[in-house]
């Protein structure tokens, strides 16, 4: 029980049972000069008026920081008392608003009726024993399923991407959509003139 609780009990209890002081006390367990004291603040007007400045010159600065400032110039209350001023004068730092989603509804991805209509693009990585690492490009036909070319090598630019496609569409001839959820094979495919969608696994929507 804090001190205020135990305050306002030995007033409650005097008040219904018509009790002393010294027997409220004892009931409640409370020395009496814990009920008799009476808390007296400091004035906080300078550090008050200091603070709101501070935060209005740094509005991306919590009361900690505030703190070091204030503590520069001579102004270094306990950190139990910056924080509660810090609340009693609203300061709360505003947090960051999320990133802006594009509005409307997005066309959905087209289901492929047969072979070579939509390829699928996407890359997959792991490691030697050695620990050096290596990537490995996967095309897939999204209607049979089949898997149209592993390219792997510990580094695959776009110009590599470029030429592995290029090989690619000559023996098997351009899909009409080329999915990709990876910038490198996206910029690689748009040298072909195809139609690129962006994919997310974590989405239902397709944007194309």
């Amino acid at each position: 029980m804090t001190p205020d609780a135990e305050r306002r009990a030995v007033h409650l209890i005097r008040e219904k049972l018509n009790l002393s002081e010294r027997r409220a006390c004892d009931i409640v367990g409370v020395a009496r000069r814990v009920v008799r004291y009476e808390p007296v603040r400091s004035d906080d007007g300078t550090l008050r008026q200091r603070l709101r400045e501070l935060a209005t010159e740094r509005r991306r600065f919590g009361y900690r920081r505030l703190g070091y400032l204030l503590a520069r110039e001579g102004l270094a209350p306990n950190h139990k008392k910056l924080l509660r001023i810090y609340r009693e004068e609203g300061l709360k730092v505003r947090r960051r608003g999320g990133r802006k989603r594009a509005l409307g509804t997005r066309a959905p991805m087209t289901v492929p009726q047969e072979p070579n209509q939509r390829w699928s693009l996407d890359f997959v990585s792991d490691a030697f024993v050695c620990g050096r690492r290596f990537r490995i490009l996967a095309v897939v036909d999204d209607f049979s399923r089949e898997c149209l070319a592993l390219v792997a090598d510990t580094s695959l630019s776009g110009a590599r991407v470029a030429r592995e496609l290029t090989a690619l569409l000559g023996e098997r001839g351009k899909p009409l959509l080329i999915v990709s959820d990876n910038v490198l094979c996206r910029e690689a495919a748009a040298g072909f003139g195809q139609q690129i969608s962006m994919r997310r696994q974590s989405s239902a929507r397709h944007a194309i």
